[in-house]
């Protein structure tokens, strides 16, 4: 069911904890368009049984307040005003594709209370000096963070057409992605427990509103508001090099940046094996 959660500013973000309420905690952050209950397969917490998990919609999706002109930099008071209320104080922080560069937000941002983030298939800020930020994506990415830069009315509107379609039938996000899927995602899409899982998030995060999808895209083109190479946190940095979401020179670049990261980069996977990467990433981020 969730928990409503207040921040400071009076909005609501709908929060989920569940796994073991004794064990170390780990703040899981969703990916775009994504909601709290897409950030990890639902075996996760037998295979870590000694972990307790949490999560939130950020705002705009799903049961969470829209936050209009919210900057990447802003998650981490979101995430701060989420583990106040479930009464956590230090937690790991792990981001997967839209929810990555929001782990690096509080990766930069609440050093004392973060002990260790991953960022699994980021991208890297839009003004990331050296990177050709476009290059090896999609093309469907190319023209959503295009419009992000150039004309955010026309995207808002793409985004709320595409998002009425979804809202209809769920199914139609993951069929729109299989023509842009590497030959390495496309079994993984296929597997029933992540195509559950995918099902499940879109329809929760699309379910009354596109803005989270919207505000997402304009915060990434936009200046994150804090500097990934003042970073003090330990970073893991994993990405598949054969991902065409978020191309692998994004996590390059950020391992080149960022002091304290550790990059791993995967051979013969792409962006949605992250989805398997998880529990390993874990382990070693949690060693």
């Amino acid at each position: 069911m969730g928990k409503h959660v207040r921040t400071a500013d009076g909005r609501l973000l709908l929060a989920e904890e569940w796994g073991n309420p004794a064990g170390t905690p780990v703040l899981l952050l969703h990916g775009t368009p994504g909601s709290r209950l897409g950030t990890a397969l639902p075996d996760l917490p037998e295979r870590r049984p000694d972990l307790r998990f949490f999560a939130y919609d950020r705002p705009g999706y799903g049961g969470s307040d829209r936050h209009p002109g919210r900057r990447v930099a802003d998650a981490a008071q979101d995430a701060a005003a989420v583990a106040d209320a479930l009464g956590v104080d230090r937690f790991a922080v792990v981001g997967r594709s839209g929810g990555a560069p929001h782990a690096l937000a509080c990766a930069a941002l609440l050093p004392e209370r973060v002990p260790a983030a991953a960022a699994l298939v980021s991208i890297a800020p839009r003004d990331a000096a050296g990177l050709d930020w476009f290059g090896g994506m999609t093309p469907f990415n190319v023209r959503e963070f295009g419009l992000a830069a150039e004309a955010p009315e026309l995207l808002d509107a793409d985004l709320a057409t595409r998002a009425a379609a979804i809202r209809e039938d769920p199914e139609r996000l993951v069929e729109d992605l299989r023509a842009e899927l590497s030959d390495h995602d496309l079994p993984i899409v296929s597997d029933p427990a992540v195509r559950a899982t995918l099902l499940r998030t879109y329809r929760e995060a699309l379910g009354t509103t596109h803005h989270g999808w919207t505000d997402d895209s304009l915060a990434f083109t936009r200046p994150w508001g804090f500097d990934v190479s003042a970073i003090t946190t330990p970073v893991l940095l994993w990405h598949g090099l054969d991902d065409a979401f978020s191309p692998p020179d994004h996590t390059r670049w950020l391992a080149a940046t960022i002091p304290n990261a550790t990059l791993e980069l995967v051979p013969d996977a792409g962006h949605f094996a992250a989805q398997y990467a998880l529990p390993s990433v874990l382990d070693r981020l949690l060693r």
